[in-house]
């Protein structure tokens, strides 16, 4: 790991001043926009434009890097990041502040693609697995970090805003002097979704009620956390709690999931998803009752995520996978986008914040009830026979998906080679 290490640092290191840079805005602009007096519905819309601009970048990505190529790409979306971060707490406006989340989420998502792909291109057959893995844990580090960040100053102020845009112009530097020449740049043709839907109904079903889930918490929490009275500091732990249960229990299910069915898998992490936003919304006023609810359903969503992808591969040739990934992330984004706007809708009427975690827990019951439906029409597959588990981020670009999905079938075959 270490060498692994020693040869990508500085793309890691790029890579986790990106995520500190989108942590702390995401967070930032759920606090900012309590102290502005925005409605708990207005900001749902703000949220759910990053999700709008993510899927949009993610389509259109691969042919502005095939244009003009990556160093120009990188550059010109870093510093439209930059200029969009420091605009928030110039101009407060909900119009602003959504076209500006708009021009976040796309930029991002471009960044994603390009850094991917240099990430790719520096590791090689023999460590691709181990730098994957790493890039999925810097990833959830950056996200954290940032969140202690926000303690550094007033949330009123433009200090906190100038600090990631600051982060986001220096991650330039170590990406882009990383790596020489430019690499190669190609994705693979996604799958059709009528196609995805007939190989696997749930798979598709799940990512797009998962999709939903991952939005709220990356959109919403903050959110949740001002309309409930939490300090900063508390919000800030608060949304970390999330990312470091889908950082430590991402391998354990993982382990679990090659060895039974993996449906029922399904249906056990997303009932304990369900069991957690049921804790979150009756015990939320007491503060470590939330810490830990966050840590459920933060530790199951991750999991999940990587799980459906897993099952839909149970049931797709080898060359198929990699195709099948970006699909799948386009259902996961359908569902990201409506969720802020349900969420804040639920919050703005008698459930209060206590709508944050009903939504999560609709979502999560309704993949348990379809999971085990779709167990019983359709036979189980030996474990022994399942394709390989890969631990996914939701966070990441469909280039990363693609990557780790082309490794793991690189395996496969050599083990299928060397029986």
């Amino acid at each position: 790991m270490l060498n692994v290490f020693t040869s990508v640092w500085a793309l890691l290191l790029g890579m986790c001043l990106l995520m500190i840079g989108n942590g702390m805005q995401g967070t930032l602009l759920g606090i900012r926009g309590g102290i502005e007096n925005f409605s708990t519905f207005e900001m749902s819309i703000v949220m759910s434009a990053y999700f709008a601009g993510f899927l949009g970048g993610s389509r259109m990505a691969p042919g502005m890097i095939r244009r003009v190529g990556h160093v120009r790409v990188f550059a010109a979306v870093a510093s439209l990041i930059s200029a969009v971060m420091i605009l928030y707490p110039t101009f407060p406006n909900i119009v602003v502040w959504s076209l500006g989340r708009v021009l976040i989420g796309f930029c991002f998502s471009v960044v994603y693609v390009t850094a991917e792909s240099w990430l790719n291109n520096a590791a090689t057959n023999e460590n691709r697995g181990q730098a994957l893995s790493l890039y999925m844990i810097v990833q959830t580090a950056g996200i954290v970090i940032a969140q202690a960040l926000l303690l550094t100053a007033d949330p009123s102020g433009f200090v906190l805003f100038v600090i990631p845009s600051v982060l986001v112009s220096l991650a330039v530097t170590p990406i882009l002097l990383a790596v020489s020449p430019t690499p190669a740049f190609d994705t693979t043709k996604p799958m059709s979704l009528s196609r995805l839907m007939a190989v696997s109904p749930l798979g598709c079903v799940g990512m797009f009620l998962l999709g939903g889930v991952f939005s709220a918490q990356f959109g919403m929490a903050s959110v949740y956390g001002a309309e409930a009275g939490l300090t900063v500091a508390q919000i800030s732990v608060f949304v970390a709690v999330f990312f470091i249960g889908s950082m430590l229990l991402q391998y354990p299910i993982g382990w679990i999931s090659d060895r039974m069915d993996r449906r029922l898998l399904i249906v056990i992490t997303a009932a304990i998803g369900f069991v957690g936003s049921i804790l979150g919304m009756m015990m939320g006023d007491v503060y470590p009752f939330l810490l830990l609810s966050a840590f459920i359903v933060g530790g199951m969503s991750n999991p999940l995520y990587s799980l459906l992808i897993a099952h839909t591969n149970d049931f797709l040739d080898l060359e198929d996978m990699a195709a099948a990934s970006g699909g799948m992330i386009f259902i996961n984004g359908l569902g990201a986008i409506m969720g802020p706007v349900i969420t804040g809708w639920m919050m703005g009427t008698a459930l209060g914040p206590g709508g944050f975690y009903l939504f999560t827990a609709v979502l999560f019951a309704a993949l348990a009830v379809y999971a085990f439906y779709r167990a019983t029409v359709r036979p189980s597959i030996a474990a022994d026979a399942t394709s390989q588990y890969v631990p996914f981020s939701a966070a990441t670009a469909a280039l990363a998906v693609e990557v780790a999905q082309e490794y793991a079938i690189e395996n496969e075959q050599s083990e299928e080679n060397a029986a």
